[in-house]
């Protein structure tokens, strides 16, 4: 299918960026180490020189995961090609699934916003999750920019599509439960909400992977048009997509790679 026009630049590994052991008694999140992060970072003596700076607020967060406790973000190294795709392909609104506590709507959103975007809109299922994302957004000075919407990728999706605050995204990145993934991108192609001109970063395609996904965005159109019939959840298989896949690190220091897909048309 050919690489996608949007020249995506690689990361070394870097030992420095790699937080504590997500796993703390058989739990990766959810233990209270998101409110413990929160609280953390509104006792830091350096507080007021974070506010109004994502990238201070960024780097507090970074702190706390390599002295206190890990924390399951995209981190600075896989963040760094994202933020790179976003200043090439300038998106004036991009639909993030899968908020956790704001890190990425942060540096996503930041970069966004560098780069002339308008809005980020950030989904998150936790509503305790995204009340911590909320509460770091605004500290970061993001709020007229980045929101935080409560629910399932699906659920966001169609809330801010009948709200009338989405139609067409830009960019779109996937970060949330896995097996959502293709059922959350054919409900954005049957919205519209993805099309010709989107760009979408799905993450984790090694850890745990996701072969479902990938067999329908690398798919030809003939191909989508057949696994649609027997689907419970439809698609648009008209859509044309080029793919890529991009090697990096979690901030667990395991390595993980991420699927860049563009929409580049529709076969009628």
């Amino acid at each position: 299918m050919g690489a996608t026009p949007v020249s995506v630049a690689h990361t070394t590994y870097n030992p420095d960026a790699v937080y504590l052991s997500w796993e703390v008694d058989g739990k990766f999140f959810g233990d209270g180490r998101e409110v413990a992060l929160l609280e953390y970072i509104y006792a830091r003596p350096d507080l007021e020189k974070l506010r109004g700076n994502p990238q201070k607020v960024l780097q507090a967060i970074d702190d706390y995961g390599r002295s206190v406790r890990g924390l399951i973000n995209i981190g600075s190294m896989k963040g760094s090609i994202v933020c790179d795709i976003i200043a090439r392909h300038r998106p004036a609104v991009v639909l993030e699934l899968g908020g956790y506590i704001g890190y990425s709507a942060i540096m996503f959103g930041h970069a966004m916003r560098q780069a002339g975007g308008k809005q980020y809109y950030s989904v998150e299922k936790s509503p305790l999750f995204a009340a911590v994302a909320t509460s770091l957004i605004d500290l970061a000075g993001l709020r007229d920019n980045v929101r935080v919407v409560v629910g399932t990728g699906a659920e966001g999706t169609r809330r801010l599509y009948d709200e009338g605050k989405i139609s067409r995204v830009d960019m779109a990145f996937f970060d949330h439960f896995k097996p959502a993934y293709t059922d959350d991108l054919k409900l954005c192609e049957r919205l519209g909400v993805v099309g010709p001109g989107t760009l979408i970063v799905a993450d984790n395609m090694v850890l745990p992977g996701n072969p479902r996904y990938l067999e329908w965005v690398h798919a030809s159109v003939e191909r989508k048009r057949e696994m649609d019939k027997a689907a419970a959840e439809k698609g648009n298989p008209n859509l044309q997509y080029r793919n890529q896949s991009i090697s990096s690190w979690e901030p667990s220091g395991q390595e993980d790679a991420m699927e860049i897909t563009e929409c580049y048309g529709i076969e009628e």
